[in-house]
């Protein structure tokens, strides 16, 4: 991964961070957490993002709205802030790198940002890097899928569970995408967890422990979660040590999160990996010392890091629009699960529902893991999202 020389890399440690200008490009759920992070820090919090009623619209210092692939949008927005960031990778990248060479201090650094945008770009980067991964091959058409069971997913522009097919036979390939993407040999599961890693610019590197993810499988994307994951000391061990090569062969600076399968065979392999905060680090806010969105913020301030430990074990259920509802978003059942101890819950402020759209999460703190699993069981049965 290319480097800036050292003469040429952008550095705040001139600058005080207090009343910094700090641009995110995106102004979902991630952004609006991170922004309620910043506030502690009197940073001001400007954001892009295509969405008018985006959840940071109403908490942002300034709120513009505009296309995050559009590089006259991205430049130009760039161009009023000290420091960029970003809470989704899909943004113009070319106009990120014309900003950097300018001047701007932008974290993550945008060649890894184009990297993380091309699914066969990070594969091939694993493979170079001798980062543990399921085999695969890159295709352009679905005329070249040969071999089944298969999993495809779109090089580009995939995002919470779209963009990823398991293909079983070919009867499957009426369903198969017709557009470059990587082909993964399938496979056999045990569990599936996250670490997150945070780096600042001075290469202070600290892990979260790792966390237990449980997939909603029609939608491909996170039920809920507990942390610590349940693993042995071995494969926590290694996999930490996954996750640390991957950060220092990147050279990020901010929150990567490094998503990994375990077989039952006992293997790990690095699945993706998201260099922003992410979905499977909610829990942080309440559950440990310091939450994932302060992490980045001290990450790519070039401030000292937190500590990443748990203040308590934790879990964390996603709250998804319910299928067949579209419209105005109604919550049922929040009351009621505000009775249970240890509950919290974080609403997103989008307006409008829709099957499997993450509109809210909540965290659950026990010391007791079977405990916290029953009154996921609870939140799940309870708290419906309609319209």
């Amino acid at each position: 991964m290319p480097t800036l020389p050292e003469e040429k890399k952008p550095a705040l440690k001139d600058k005080s961070f207090y009343g910094l200008k700090l641009g995110i490009l995106g102004g979902g759920q991630l952004g609006r957490m991170l922004i309620q992070a910043a506030s502690d820090y009197n940073v001001h919090c400007f954001v892009l993002d295509p969405d008018s009623s985006a959840p940071c619209k109403g908490i942002s210092k300034e709120f513009v709205n505009g296309n995050l692939l559009d590089f006259d949008t991205v430049y130009n927005f760039g161009k009023t802030v000290d420091l960029l960031t970003i809470e989704i990778e899909h943004v113009n990248v070319d106009a990120l790198e014309k900003l950097q060479k300018e001047g701007l201090t932008i974290f993550p650094q945008p060649e890894i940002i184009r990297m993380v945008q091309d699914k066969g770009l990070q594969k091939e980067f694993y493979k170079k890097n001798n980062i543990p991964t399921s085999d695969f091959t890159l295709i352009n058409m679905k005329s070249e899928i040969k071999t089944f069971p298969i999993v495809q997913k779109l090089r580009k522009l995939g995002y919470d569970g779209k963009g990823v097919l398991k293909l079983n036979s070919e009867l499957d390939l009426e369903k198969a995408f017709n557009e470059p993407c990587i082909l993964e040999k399938a496979v056999d599961i045990e569990k599936e967890i996250s670490i997150i890693v945070s780096r600042n610019l001075s290469g202070e590197v600290k892990l979260f422990p790792a966390i237990e993810l449980v997939f909603k499988e029609e939608a491909n994307l996170v039920d809920y979660l507990f942390s610590p994951a349940s693993i042995s000391e071995t494969i926590k061990v290694k996999a930490n040590e996954i996750a640390l090569n991957l950060a220092k062969a990147l050279n990020i600076v901010g929150i990567l999160a490094v998503e990994m399968f375990i077989s039952k065979k006992g293997e790990i392999l690095v699945n993706e990996i998201a260099p922003r905060p992410h979905n499977s680090g909610h829990h942080t806010i309440e559950g440990n010392f310091t939450s994932q969105f302060e992490q980045h913020l001290r990450a790519v301030l070039n401030l000292p890091l937190g500590e990443t430990g748990m203040i308590m074990p934790a879990a964390m259920v996603n709250l998804l629009g319910e299928k067949g509802y579209e419209g105005e978003a109604k919550f049922i059942g929040i009351e009621e699960i505000l009775k249970i101890p240890g509950v919290y819950i974080h609403l997103y402020g989008k307006k409008y529902t829709r099957s499997n759209r993450k509109m809210g999460h909540v965290t659950i703190l026990d010391e007791d893991i079977n405990s916290a699993f029953k009154k996921v069981k609870l939140i799940k049965e309870k708290v419906k999202v309609i319209s």
